[in-house]
């Protein structure tokens, strides 16, 4: 599975981004998907997972009531919908599969994408 990370770009604070997962192949439908992010100068973090079958969806406590995690398995896209948005959320933003672990963790995921970058303006 090859994964495309795109949407990204500069916002102002309070504004709103989407950012999509794109991938190949039929395995993805498969997959749980997460997205995690990493800013200058600090370790990546979780931000936000979904389930295969999109039941289930985990979130940073710092973006539950902002970001939405969701897919489309028919186009095997995922999604990150990112309203309200702060400075701290400014970081380079990766899309992983297939988690095999605690989803939380980076070292879970099988699959990565190259990260697109959001930058936020105070």
């Amino acid at each position: 599975v090859q994964l495309q990370a795109s949407g990204g770009g500069l916002v102002q604070a309070g504004g709103s981004l989407r950012l999509s997962c794109k991938a190949s192949g039929r395995a993805f439908r498969n997959y749980s998907v997460g997205w995690f992010r990493q800013a200058p100068g600090k370790e990546r973090e979780f931000v936000a997972a979904i389930s295969w079958v999109a039941t289930n969806t985990y979130y940073k406590d710092s973006v539950k009531d902002r970001f939405t995690i969701s897919r489309d398995n028919a186009k095997n896209t995922a999604f990150l919908q990112m309203n309200s948005l702060k400075p701290e959320d400014t970081a380079v933003y990766y899309c992983a599969a297939q988690s095999t672990g605690t989803h939380t963790e980076s070292r879970s995921w099988g699959y990565w994408g190259q990260g697109t970058l959001v930058t936020v303006s105070s």
